[in-house]
């Protein structure tokens, strides 16, 4: 009886909120949308509050809900473009607040590129808002009752969100997915139905209090209404169990034996503004140097033949392959066997052009051994618009627009995901910064490596919430994968990550240091790792025939 009377006092608290909500016109509408988008950025890094998606998704839906209440007669068109506007105020709320710190990267500069900024991280935001606008208004248009509405948001949501992963050159990040990065257990899941499903498995539950449906009538059984609810949420439940059962049956961690790899990440913690400047170089590289050959807990007398040591992305700011001088310095700290990974700019001359005149560049990777010598190189594929490359840069900096990196022009795109292979050093996937945040997208899918590396540069990014999703990220391609992901920061956050995203060691952000940790070993191909996409796409369907199917009912 006293669960009743809860559960009934709940029921009509839920209702007289989404009845508010509903009345809800003009700008009040668009402002409590843009409030709930918002507040939706406390589940991701650093902050993981998950438990506010359940204020918030539901706020998006009984907006939603208000655009056919009684006493409203809206014609197609304008009930599609009042559901778009909802959508796109949640969204650049989201936005606006998720990639606040972009914002960062233009005082880097400040006297080139401070009055940019402020275009800069309102106009991302607003246009990636367009994704969630097309959720909204796809979803709008068949909008059932009860929970199966719900269930057509998070079909439509998630196809938006696989859109801004691929076009345009793709943008996944903070997919709503990820703010289940917030649960170990949760997670796993990702091994399955990737960050894409972890989407749809976060609009299902979390907007699960809106199965309250403030156009039906709310004086029903009490038990049929909350129904769905109860089941969406004992979903999570079961999904959470399923995680830890995962992390339970893990094998145990082994101790490392003398053919095991040990790396050595490296975070200097050079600030950007000191980074390019030709004064500074010298400075820098003894800096690495030293970070570098030292002693520490784990390896007491410093370096080994199995040592691995990875620096940060363009940890020099010179054409580390044409400086035969700092490679020698190099190889003076690798013992007979160790072998050092580094991203670098490499410049190449025209084929048909001077040597010494440079036309092509990459954002790169080498690895060079302990005879200094560089025996692999990868190029960076996924370049970032308008940080790494310019497009139309000739026309554009005609008129005064730069990119933010250095070199001028644009870098050139490497040949994607590929899987290197050196003496004496587990096959790995290079990756550089922002490559990791594409799933499905880390390795070659020709050969599985052992692990994959991740050197990055979010000095840009200044003590944000940047650094803190983009490990996030790490984390997720690690679990996708079943690989170990090793990420060298210059700023940090450096970290070793085991393959079911578990972080082993880490450096925190904006300070100096190194870790030397042993590579864990890797796990067989998980089902996503196999088939990427597809489970997820079986379970789209499922999903739209089975509310179909009610309906018809």
């Amino acid at each position: 009886m006293e669960l009743d009377r809860g559960l009934g006092f709940m029921r009509d608290g839920l209702h007289r909120v989404a009845l508010d909500l509903g009345l809800l016109d003009g700008w009040r509408r668009w402002a409590a949308a843009f409030f709930a988008g918002a507040l939706s950025v406390l589940a991701l890094a650093p902050v993981h509050i998950l438990p506010v998606l359940f204020l918030t998704f539901p706020i998006l839906v009984w907006l939603l809900d208000g655009l056919t209440r009684p006493g409203t007669h809206l014609t197609r068109r304008q009930l599609i473009r009042a559901s778009a506007a909802i959508g796109w105020w949640f969204g650049f709320g989201y936005f606006l607040f998720g990639l606040y710190w972009i914002g960062f990267a233009f005082m880097v500069e400040a006297e080139k590129f401070a009055l940019l900024m402020p275009f800069a991280v309102v106009v991302l935001p607003a246009g990636l808002a367009l994704f969630v606008a097309g959720a909204t208004m796809l979803a709008r248009l068949f909008w059932f009752e009860g929970y199966a509405r719900l269930v057509v948001l998070a079909l439509s949501w998630v196809m938006f969100e696989w859109l801004r992963g691929h076009i345009f050159t793709g943008f996944p990040w903070n997919l709503i997915g990820e703010s289940l990065v917030s649960s170990l257990y949760l997670m796993q899941w990702s091994a399955l139905i990737g960050p894409y499903g972890l989407s749809f498995v976060t609009v299902l539950a979390m907007s699960a209090p809106a199965a309250f449906d403030l156009r039906q009538d709310h004086s029903a059984d009490l038990w049929s209404q909350w129904r769905a609810p109860a089941t969406a949420f004992l979903c999570l439940a079961l999904m959470w169990g399923g995680g830890l059962a995962r992390i339970a049956l893990a094998a145990p961690e082994t101790e490392p034996d003398a053919e095991t790899s040990i790396l050595r990440l490296v975070q200097p913690n050079v600030p950007q503004t000191m980074k390019w400047k030709p004064e500074s170089r010298m400075a820098v590289l003894g800096e690495f140097l030293r970070l570098s050959s030292q002693p520490s807990e784990t390896l007491p007398t410093g370096l080994t033949a199995k040592s691995i040591v990875i620096w940060p992305e363009s940890a020099l700011s010179i054409f580390l392959a044409r400086e035969p001088f700092v490679l020698s310095g190099i190889s003076r700290i690798l013992p007979d066997g160790a072998t050092l990974m580094t991203g670098s700019v490499r410049g190449e001359p025209a084929p048909e052009g001077p040597p010494d005149r440079l036309q092509y560049f990459y954002n790169s990777f080498y690895t060079v051994n302990s005879d200094g010598q560089i025996v692999a190189t990868y190029d960076k594929s996924h370049l970032v618009p308008f940080g790494e490359y310019l497009p139309y840069h000739r026309w554009l900096e005609k008129i005064g627009l730069r990119k933010l990196t250095q070199i001028q022009g644009s870098f050139d795109e490497g040949p994607g995901p590929q899987t290197l292979t050196v003496a004496d050093v587990p096959s790995f996937s290079p990756l550089i910064c922002y490559e990791i945040i594409f799933p499905g997208n880390v390795i070659s899918p020709r050969e599985r490596p052992y692990w994959i590396v991740n050197v990055t540069n979010d000095a840009w990014f200044g003590p944000s919430s940047g650094p803190y999703q983009h490990l996030d990220q790490a984390r997720l391609r690690a679990v996708e994968q079943g690989l170990p992901v090793a990420r060298s920061a210059n700023t940090g956050v450096s970290a070793l990550i085991d393959p079911y995203g578990r972080i082993v060691a880490s450096l925190p952000l904006n300070s100096e240091g190194i870790i030397d940790v042993a590579l864990p070993p890797r796990l067989e191909p998980t089902p996503y790792a196999r088939f990427g996409d597809w489970i997820l796409a079986v379970l789209l369907m499922l999903s739209a025939a089975g509310v179909a199917l009610l309906q018809r009912r």
